[in-house]
């Protein structure tokens, strides 16, 4: 097979998962207009329609769908392969795609890479923030993080964090105004800021546990993000009650600019872990990464 049948098959796997030109564009370190033109080539060249285009989407036809299904995973195998090689090479090196929520690649992510990656210039990581449940075979990532309690039987899992615990926090002038629920079901009477998860699209419910009986709250309120930062800030400003995790919080709680309520309803969960599947071939940059986050308090 020829050099540029190779890179039109590619390319038009890079559409097909990333359902858009745009990311498949950046993905490839190539122009949206360019990688256009080659998967015109391609369809040109097989007398087919690959690819359904909209102004608002991509998704591959019947015969688009066959093909990706049937050359994609040799591509997979491929790749594996190739990194597999680097363990021949002095030091580790390759692409590993990490799928992680906000809270998780902020305060465990970062750090740790901020240290393993200066001793390994040949390895590059790629973290992809969703604060959903991701597929992560799907999504061809190397890996995913998720609470321990989240995790699928069918994955390898590696802790690498400690437990900590989401708490319910509002400002004192908020407080003020409106007696601080003493239950979980009285947060319906409170206005809270919610948080949208970008993979479902739904709204987080709000979980309690006390005594071993467990509760979840759909809460409402006028504000609503898809992002834990902000939910923070809302609820500094006043604008209602807010979840999130007690170590963000904790600055704004020492400062006196937000208070804790419902504490004894908010136990600890536990900690995160690195999770993958378990037929992974890994590789020696996975390898050493894994060992580099991997939790030893």
């Amino acid at each position: 097979m020829a050099r540029d049948e190779l890179s039109e098959l590619r390319a038009f796997i890079t559409v097909a998962r990333e359902s858009s030109f745009t990311r498949a564009a950046a993905v490839l370190g190539v122009s949206a207009s360019a990688l256009s033109h080659t998967i015109r080539g391609l369809e040109e060249r097989l007398g087919l329609r690959l690819l359904a285009r909209t102004t608002r989407s991509v998704a591959t036809t019947e015969a688009g769908e066959r093909l990706y299904r049937s050359i994609a995973p040799h591509f997979d195998e491929i790749r594996a392969e190739i990194d597999a090689l680097s363990e021949l090479r002095d030091t580790p090196s390759g692409r590993l795609r990490i799928n992680s929520g906000e809270h998780a690649a902020e305060t465990i992510l970062r750090p740790a890479l901020a240290r393993f990656l200066p001793a390994f210039p040949d390895i590059q990581v790629e973290v992809s923030i969703d604060n959903g449940f991701v597929d992560i075979v799907g999504g061809h990532f190397d890996a995913g993080v998720r609470l321990g309690e989240s995790l699928g039987k069918d994955m390898i899992a590696v802790r690498i964090g400690p437990d900590w615990r989401f708490v319910v926090v509002g400002a004192p002038d908020y407080l003020a105004r409106r007696a601080p629920p003493e239950h979980p079901g009285e947060l319906t009477n409170h206005l809270c800021v919610n948080l949208r998860l970008s993979s479902s699209g739904g709204l987080y419910a709000w979980e309690f546990e006390k005594d071993g009986r467990e509760l979840e709250v759909r809460v409402s309120g006028q504000m609503t993000y898809d992002s834990i930062g902000p939910v923070l800030n809302a609820a500094v400003d006043g604008l209602g009650l807010a979840y999130v995790p007690e170590d963000l919080a904790r600055p704004h709680l020492e400062a006196g600019r937000l208070r804790t309520v419902l504490e004894h309803w908010c136990p600890s969960v536990q900690g995160y872990h690195l999770y993958y599947p378990n037929r992974r071939l890994s590789s020696p940059a996975f390898t050493r990464l894994v060992e580099a986050l991997r939790y030893r308090g």
